[in-house]
């Protein structure tokens, strides 16, 4: 299911009357029915004693004005709140960018447009923003806000995210059709061998090409292309740095006779609710030889299959350029100029690419979840999170988008280095860079802006205490923020959530997975907290008996350890979970596709779970049986307020357990 009609239309520019933190603010003006202001002591006639009857009308007026006076004192004194007087100033945003390392320069640009006040060596202080280069764990943050999730690093690898999109691919493989087919080194070389030899065997026309990428690997390092599985080089450290092998895409769209891919921005918001953001502009990143399909001959020629800025960057054909229409990198935007001055359909272009970025957010927020949970558990006080990803996509000759990979830290430099004379190097500024990446970063900082929501919140509480002084408020003075281009990032989730809320299946595994860990801050499942899952939910019966459930757990289990996957702490991981739970619902649920079995096994258990905490809430609200059964003549006392509460199941649990019986 794609959605129709996702491209990107301009966003409407920033409210220019929303003045921003730090700028000086105008006074209040006063409101026209207030009487003039008195002369000062020392000037005109001073004035006569009021007669009786002139103080007894002013007393009268002044009794039934009273009200109105304390709505306009009210306002004038919320007004004044808000501009603080003619030199006072709103107290600025501040960000720590002591651990920002390569994005630095890029940063203090924004924050300098912006005009936010920044701390380059960090602050006593807790700061509202702290910027990150690397991971969350960079420096330890309980407040505020930080540009890093816990667990992103992890979560993006190659290996995890090949995992992640193979769950969803065997859910929904028509909607996960972006990312190549790929297996995993060194426990699925068996498997891998086995299907190229049986896929050539059914076509022996076949001529694949496949691509190895290193885990851990970045920037190119480590990457080479084969023909067969038995190029595969395993030479001892295949074991030690795992891999993933994929298909190779031999028919890429080329520009100019050359390969070339595409770096977007996306900006994950926030996890609980999901909100994605993506850059209307991004980079496009070109290899530096003219491309031919794989040979033999070609294979090892990177300079023309790989896109890596940092291995093209070393070619002799490598162009620096001030332009964002020529050279080896250059904006988006000018791509699909070309493309459109050639008859391409662009805004179906964009509506595929962010399909591609919300479904491939949504394979990967199950794992975020649990890591978030873990390093900010729920009710603990602790800092939000938003992050800026990479998406690096390959567009096909047929104009669809393939994922090549998420980068947790895509570099955020603006600037490139220029070789002076033989080893001598100097930093020369990239506008190509600096035109995207200043504009993501300023305008990622402006929808993470914690004054906005201080000034909602203020606001709300002006209107409620004087309702009839709310519409005389004056707007905030234009500042920085009216002086702003508008966004350059575009939401794209929740504002399309209703095309793809039906692929977040994962998702909901994942959450009752969370529910089962018991121990706050831990990622894995003991043995007890996974025997308690099934006996909550009503999993066991005479075919699936609870000393089957422990072989499944520690069959599952220990496949996955030794994986080597994480053996900072025993049990189960989600991955492990998810496909435990795939076994169950194949089990309960024969006859229905996968992704129809998983639906109904988590519609059965999110209903067994809501019985049984509507159960345990009766219970404590005394309308169960307490220590054994109540005297005849004692009827369970029915407290007001819990009328509605009814101890019979709903009726989507009774469908389902009827479908059990039927189906079990």
């Amino acid at each position: 299911m794609e959605p129709a009609g996702l491209e990107p239309e301009e966003i409407e520019p920033a409210r220019e009357a929303e003045e921003p933190p730090g700028c000086p603010a105008l006074p209040a003006e006063a409101p026209q029915d207030s009487p003039p202001a008195a002369a000062p002591p020392g000037e005109g006639a001073l004035p006569s004693a009021p007669s009786r009857e002139q103080e007894r009308s002013r007393r009268g007026a002044g009794a039934q004005g009273s009200a109105g006076r304390a709505a306009r004192g009210r306002a004038r004194r919320a007004s004044g709140r808000r501009s603080g007087g003619e030199n006072a100033r709103r107290p600025g945003v501040t960000v720590d960018s002591s651990k920002a390392k390569t994005s630095l320069e890029a940063l203090k640009i924004s924050l300098r447009q912006l005009r936010w006040k920044e701390f380059p060596f960090g602050r006593r202080l807790p700061c509202d923003i702290y910027w990150h280069g690397v991971s969350f764990h960079d420096n330890n943050i309980f407040s505020g806000q930080v540009n890093k999730f816990p667990g992103m690093m992890e979560t993006v690898r190659k290996i995890t995210l090949s995992r992640a999109m193979r769950i969803m691919q065997d859910l929904f493989p028509l909607e996960y059709n972006f990312y190549p087919r790929s297996w995993i080194l060194p426990e699925e070389l068996p498997l891998f061998v086995a299907e190229v030899r049986t896929m050539k065997d059914n076509n022996p026309s076949w001529k694949p090409t496949f691509i190895v990428k290193p885990d851990g690997g970045c920037q190119g390092d480590g990457i080479y292309l084969i023909k067969d599985p038995s190029d595969i080089r395993l030479t001892g450290s295949i074991q030690s740095r795992p891999a993933v092998v994929q298909e190779y895409i031999c028919k890429p769209l080329l520009v100019d006779k050359l390969k070339f891919d595409i770096r977007l921005y996306v900006l994950l918001k926030s996890l609980e609710p999901l909100e994605i953001y993506i850059a209307k502009d991004g980079l496009s990143r070109f290899c530096t030889e003219p491309y031919q399909e794989p040979t033999l001959k070609n294979l090892h020629q990177v300079f023309m299959h790989l896109t890596n800025y940092s291995l093209n960057i070393h070619s002799g054909n490598f162009i620096h350029s001030d332009s964002v229409n020529t050279g080896s990198k250059r904006t988006f935007s000018s791509i699909l100029c070309r493309l459109s001055s050639r008859g391409a359909d662009v805004k179906k272009l964009w509506s595929d690419i962010i399909s591609l970025v919300i479904k491939t957010i949504i394979a990967l927020t199950p794992e975020l979840k649990v890591y978030y949970q873990s390093d900010i558990p729920a009710g603990k006080p602790g800092p939000t999170c938003f992050q800026i990803l990479g998406f690096d996509i390959l567009l096909m000759k047929n104009l669809k988008p393939m994922l090549l990979e998420v980068n947790a830290n895509p570099s955020m430099r603006i600037e490139h280095e220029q070789e002076l004379s033989p080893g001598v190097f100097e930093n020369v500024p990239s506008p190509v860079d600096e035109e995207v990446k200043v504009a993501v970063i300023r305008d990622t900082l402006r929808l993470v802006d914690p004054q906005k929501k201080k000034r909602k919140d203020a606001q709300c509480q002006n209107s409620e205490q004087a309702p009839e002084a709310s519409e005389e408020l004056p707007d905030a003075a234009p500042g920085a923020e009216a002086a702003l281009p508008s966004l350059c990032l575009k939401q794209v989730f929740p504002k399309y959530a209703k095309q793809f809320s039906y692929l977040r299946l994962v998702d909901r595994v994942a959450a009752l997975f969370i529910r089962f860990l018991g121990v706050k801050g831990t990622t894995k499942l003991g043995p007890t907290g996974f025997r308690t899952f099934i006996r909550n939910c009503k999993l066991s019966n005479s075919n699936f008996s609870m000393a089957a459930v422990d072989i499944l757990y520690i069959d599952i289990t220990r496949r996955w350890n030794s994986m080597g996957i994480d053996h900072k702490e025993s049990g189960m991981c989600l991955q492990a979970f998810v496909e435990a739970f795939f076994c169950l619902a194949q089990k309960k649920y024969k006859s229905l596709p996968l992704h129809e079995q998983v639906a109904s096994l988590i519609e059965l258990c999110e209903c067994r779970l809501a019985a049984l905490h509507g159960k345990r809430l009766l219970w404590g609200c005394g309308l169960g049986q307490r220590h054994g059964a109540l005297p005849a003549t004692a009827t369970a006392p029915r407290p007001r307020g819990h009328q509605v509460l009814r101890l019979q199941k709903p009726s989507q649990l009774r469908a389902l357990m009827c479908r059990d019986r039927t189906g079990s």
